[in-house]
C-alpha cells in the first residue's frame, strides 16, 4: 500500500473550535460585567437599554446598600455623595422586593447632597 503525501493542512476544524471558544468567552464576560450583586429590577415599559458609566448605588433584596459594589451604610453614602460633583450621574439599582423606606432613605441622601442627575434602573417589560 502506498502512502499519500501530506499536501495540505485542513484549518476548518480549528476555525470552528476557535469560534466556539470565542462565543464562550464573550458570554461569560457579559455575566462578569453585569456585577456581582444579584438584584431583581422592577419593570418599566420605557426601561433603558444601555448603561452609562456612572456611580452606581445598589440596594439588594435585604435592604443592604452598596456604592459601586462596596457595602456601606447611609452615613458613609452621604460622605461619598458629598464628595461627588453635583452634575455627576448616579444610577440607583434597587431590588423590586425591598421595603420602600430603604429606597426613600437612599433618595433622601442623594437629594440632600443636591445631585441633579439621578436615574433609577429598571428592566424593560410590562
Amino acid at each position: 500500500m502506498e502512502e499519500k503525501e501530506f499536501d495540505y493542512f485542513n484549518v476548518i476544524p480549528l476555525v470552528d473550535v476557535m469560534l466556539v471558544l470565542l462565543t464562550i468567552v464573550l458570554t461569560t464576560s457579559t455575566f462578569i460585567a453585569t456585577g456581582m450583586i444579584s438584584v431583581s429590577l422592577p419593570k418599566s415599559p420605557h426601561g433603558q437599554d444601555e448603561i452609562i458609566k456612572r456611580s452606581v448605588i445598589t440596594i439588594d433584596r435585604n435592604g443592604t446598600v452598596y456604592f459601586n459594589s462596596n457595602r456601606i451604610d447611609l452615613k458613609e453614602l452621604g460622605k461619598i455623595i458629598g464628595e461627588l460633583n453635583k452634575d455627576a450621574p448616579v444610577l440607583v439599582r434597587a431590588d423590586r422586593e425591598i421595603r420602600l423606606q430603604v429606597f426613600v432613605d437612599v433618595l433622601d441622601v442623594l437629594n440632600s447632597r443636591g445631585l441633579k442627575r439621578v436615574a433609577i434602573q429598571t428592566e424593560k417589560g410590562g
